[in-house]
This record gives structure tokens, sequence and C-alpha cells, in this order.
């Protein structure tokens, strides 16, 4: 399951929710804005930085890293570009967090010893999803991050019974974006199942997602099209006259398609990896 994209899309939506896992959070969490960044000389890529508010300076910047494998040197990579990040953006921040989001403790890198002041200083807190407590009473966009560690057999009736408490709790566009990483969880999760097995699993119509309403609702290809850039441009940013050009020959199954797959998308990179497969 590709957990980095889903967990970027609720955090990116939702913002706030890292801080719903801390036990002592910064008073203006809501404020926070979430990205991800890329640390050259070398080269280090960072799941995810939450930057205060900018009438708040300097504050404290998180940073987070989901980690659903082992990885045996992971503390000392991230004690390394994150306090990289922060020697480089020192004026900007008074001081710096670090959320590392575990499945569970089993993953954790297994010598931990030499970090111990790093772990254990009041500046990395660790997460374990399955310590979180039952999916059906946490908060809802808790309980969509534990369900990427929900196993096959378990994961259809929590997925369902979360699609139907969305319905009921969230109003419009928040519960949409809840059926969308739901549904694209599920979808990861039985990648050998077709579009129509999974909507019966889950009691629902896949392009009934805002991508595919929004198209149908204009009606005709050159809307969609211009739809499809508009989304482009949010997701990606300014598209160059090469790439308009590649994606105004494409076709209205095609525009569908790239609509579902811009989901996915986080830079300019992935857009053109997806035209070269097209083409």
């Amino acid at each position: 399951m590709r957990r980095d994209s889903i967990f970027y899309k609720l955090f990116q939506q939702y913002p706030a929710l890292l801080f719903t896992l801390l036990t002592n959070p910064p008073e203006n969490a809501s404020e926070y804005k979430f990205d991800s960044v890329a640390v050259k000389e070398p080269k280090f890529e960072i799941d995810g930085v939450f930057i205060p508010p900018e009438n708040e300076s300097p504050g404290v910047v998180y940073f987070c890293e989901v980690q659903f494998q082992k990885d045996e040197r992971l503390y000392e990579r991230v004690d390394a570009e994150t306090s990289l990040y922060f020697y480089r953006n020192r004026d900007r921040f008074s001081d710096w967090q670090v959320v590392i989001i575990y499945p569970s403790r089993n993953i954790e890198q297994s010598d931990i010893y030499p970090h111990r002041s790093f772990l254990n200083g009041g500046q990395v807190y660790r997460i374990y999803l399955d310590e979180l407590g039952d999916i059906r009473e946490l908060p809802l966009e808790v309980a969509v991050m534990l369900l990427t560690t929900v196993d096959k057999q378990q994961a259809p009736e929590e997925a369902r019974y979360l699609l139907q408490r969305t319905q009921q709790e969230n109003p419009q566009p928040s519960s949409q974006a809840i059926i969308e990483l739901v549904t694209t969880i599920m979808m990861y999760q039985f990648e050998q199942l077709n579009q129509r097995e999974v909507e019966e699993m889950l009691g629902i119509t896949l392009k009934e997602t805002r991508v595919y309403r929004e198209i149908k609702q204009e009606g005709r290809e050159a809307e969609a099209r211009s739809l499809i850039f508009r989304l482009l441009t949010r997701r990606v940013g300014e598209l160059s006259q090469q790439v308009r050009s590649s994606v105004e020959n494409l076709s209205l199954e095609q525009l569908e398609n790239l609509g579902e797959a811009l989901l996915d998308f986080s830079s300019m990179s992935d857009l053109q990896t997806w035209l070269e497969s097209v083409e």
C-alpha cells in the first residue's frame, strides 16, 4: 500500500491532525501549514513539515516521518535531516519537534541506544497507531490513519463503518475528502480487485468522487478539460506549454483517468510520468 501518499493527503487536508496525536500540542495548532521538503547537499526527503503561522515569528516547526517498514538507520537520517533543515532556517523558527508515526513498535529501529538523548529529550514523539485504541472510538481523521494498518479480513467492515460515520457526522465538502481517502486506502489494500468488486465491497460508486462528479456536471469535454487544467495547476503548479499541449490531446476517457490519477500527484514529475505512460 502506498501509505506515504495517503498520509500526505490526510495532513494536507487536515494539518491540525498531527497535533491530535500529541499530549502537548501547540495552542495555535489549527493555524499550522503542512508541506513536504527536500533538503539538498546531501539530499534528504522529509515526509512532512508543519510550518507555524507567519504572524508568529519565530515559531516552532514540526517534522513528521511516517514509517511502515523497518529501517535500521532511520534515527540517524531523521536526526541529520531535521537538524540540517533547522540550521538552514534558524532565523524562522525558535525550536523544532519531530513526530514519527509507526504502525506498531516492532517496526521501530532495533538499536536505539546511540540516540537515547535524541529520543528521550522531549523533542521526539513516537506514535504507534495500534496503541491509539479502537478504530470506532477514535476521531474520524485519526481512524482513517488507523485504517491503513487494519488487516484485509477486517478492513472492508471498518471501511464501510467509517464511510457511514462520515456521511452522518461530516458536512460537505469535508465528508467527500474522507470518503476519497477511505476508498483510496481500500483500492491500495485490494489491488487484485477490479473497480466493480471494490465498489460492491464498500457499497459505493467510486466514480462518484469529487473529480468524476465535477466532470460529469460540467457535461462537455471542453469544460472537463478546463477543470482538469485547474486541478493540475493547484496540485503541481503552473503548466508549461508542452504539458498543456499533451493534456489537450487526451480523450475524454483519458481525462477521466487523469482526474483520478492526479489525486496522487505531489510534483510536476508525477504528471510528466503519467503522460509518458499514456503516450
